[in-house]
């Protein structure tokens, strides 16, 4: 058997390779590479590295550290073929996914918080005190701490990274433990170019080196994305600390089709909104709402649809849907179907472990499942859909807006009065109308609820890195002898 390659972690300019674990191909289930296995010593090495750093980069003008970012990121795309192959491997991902969406897109958002820290926004200077004049400025907040999932590696971590790096910050990373190497590759191709050593620190691990970044007194924010149990647990630990926090968490998307929409287009656009990334996707459209009307003739379309994706070969260019990321995950997602099953509610298609090797599992529909049933109210994260009933406009608000999440959601309509009512009424971070899915490097993404605090991408994610600070500057020469007369003369 050939050897298999080991990933370090780095940290400042060092590539530490302490520690080993398999890492599993999902389209194999057999481990094709290791990784080091980093621990709270290894965390606090980087929490050195990282204030070292960040002091002279934050330093920096802002079209320096504009101009650094964006040699990052023409270095990134450089390479960008390579990490989407490494992403598909490693994630399971199908290439046409990797290569077409999620590498170029995260490059794309680098360069736009390298851009967007060169236009700075907030209140204008000015007297709002008489003999004085005030203005705002945003600091950084020093030490950021990442902590990142394993749907989207490499996506998450430039989340992570563009606005933080760009607001002045520092960075201590850690990826999902199952899919560190985009980041390892990111952290190493970011030294390569010559981006600061110390900048952009990953520690692969576990538990430990996650409690350990959320408890580290030089790590003043946390940036999560995950499950919303474990960002519980990280504002948990950071709250002592009174540390900044920002959780992009769960999500149950409805997709909510009204009689008067385009029946073949609301179809034919459910087929990303449920499937892309195998379903394993925080905004994906999990709980499909149809109107009674049109019922029949939605699920028939869609069910065709469903049956018509190719799950195979990630490296495969026909394949639709690749694995999913782990055998853990998908005994998770198959106990859910079949818990689901047991409760009577109709499978419509799918629903079943295929045979051979890999974490696979088919396109899934469930049919007319209570609301209050786990299928509808928890995130399954796998390629399964619900799709119910709903009569009236306001069933489909009530219905829409009853599960612990509010990320994203979409309404499906020709009738632009109704789609503004649902716009305003759904309690999502995102509303599409007669889409879903697209999102935009200039626009934010994060949701209401229990889907999270804060945001990411747009300026109001390069807020979130930031401190605000208030300057206020005598203008006459005189307050000190006004003062004093105040204080000490009565």
């Amino acid at each position: 058997m050939d050897k298999l390659t080991h990933y370090p972690m780095v940290i400042g300019e060092n590539l530490v390779t302490t520690g080993s674990e398999d890492l599993i191909e999902p389209a194999t289930g057999r481990p094709f590479a290791t990784v080091a296995l980093g621990n709270k010593t290894d965390v606090e090495q980087a929490v050195l590295a990282a204030k070292a750093a960040q002091t002279s980069w934050a330093a920096l003008s802002y079209g320096e550290r504009s101009a650094a970012l964006m040699q990052l990121a023409d270095a990134l795309e450089a390479k960008s073929e390579m990490l989407a192959e490494l992403e598909s491997r490693n994630a399971g991902k199908p290439t046409k996914l990797t290569i077409g969406g999620d590498i170029p897109f995260a490059i794309d958002n680098l360069r736009y918080f390298a851009a967007a820290v060169r236009r700075q926004e907030g209140s204008a200077a000015g007297e709002y005190v008489g003999g004085y004049t005030s203005f705002t400025r945003r600091e950084p907040v020093g030490i950021v701490g990442a902590i990142t999932p394993w749907n989207y590696p490499f996506m998450m971590a430039i989340w992570k990274l563009g606005p933080a790096l760009a607001a002045g910050n520092a960075v201590v990373i850690k990826p999902a433990p199952n899919t560190p190497i985009t980041t390892i590759e990111l952290a190493k191709i970011a030294l390569e170019s010559g981006f600061p050593a110390g900048l952009i620190n990953v520690v692969t691990g576990g538990a430990e080196v996650g409690e350990a970044i959320c408890t580290h007194p030089d790590i003043r924010m946390v940036s999560f994305t995950g499950s919303t149990r474990t960002g519980q647990r990280i504002a948990e630990l950071a709250c002592p600390m009174v540390k900044r926090v920002t959780l992009e968490l769960g999500g149950k998307a409805p997709f909510v089709v009204f009689a008067d929409a385009d029946i073949e287009a609301a179809a034919r656009g459910a087929i990303p909104a449920c499937y892309m990334n195998s379903g394993q996707d925080c905004t994906a459209a999990t709980r499909i709402y149809v109107q009674d009307a049109v019922f029949d003739q939605f699920l028939t379309r869609f069910s065709e649809l469903s049956r018509s994706l190719r799950v195979g070969d990630p490296f495969d260019s026909a394949t639709d849907l690749g694995p999913l990321a782990s055998q853990a995950h998908r005994l998770k997602v198959h106990g859910m179907v079949e818990e689901a099953r047991q409760q009577g509610v109709k499978v419509a298609i799918g629903g079943s472990l295929p045979a051979g090797e890999g974490f696979y599992y088919p396109p899934t529909i469930l049919v007319d499942a209570p609301q209050d049933s786990n299928c509808v109210q928890q995130e399954i994260f796998g390629p399964v859909a619900v799709v119910n009933r709903f009569t009236e406009e306001a069933d489909a608000v009530q219905l829409a807006n009853d599960t612990p999440y509010g990320l994203a959601g979409s309404v499906w309509t020709s009738n632009v009065q109704c789609a503004m009512r649902m716009v305003a009424a759904m309690d999502c971070g995102t509303v599409w109308v007669n889409d879903h899915l697209p999102i935009a490097s200039e626009q934010p993404h994060g949701g209401f609820k229990q889907s999270g605090i804060g945001k990411d991408m747009s300026y109001y994610a390069l807020e979130e890195y930031t401190v605000v600070k208030h300057v206020m500057l005598e203008l006459t020469g005189e307050a000190k002898k006004a003062w004093h007369a105040v204080v000490f003369d009565g």
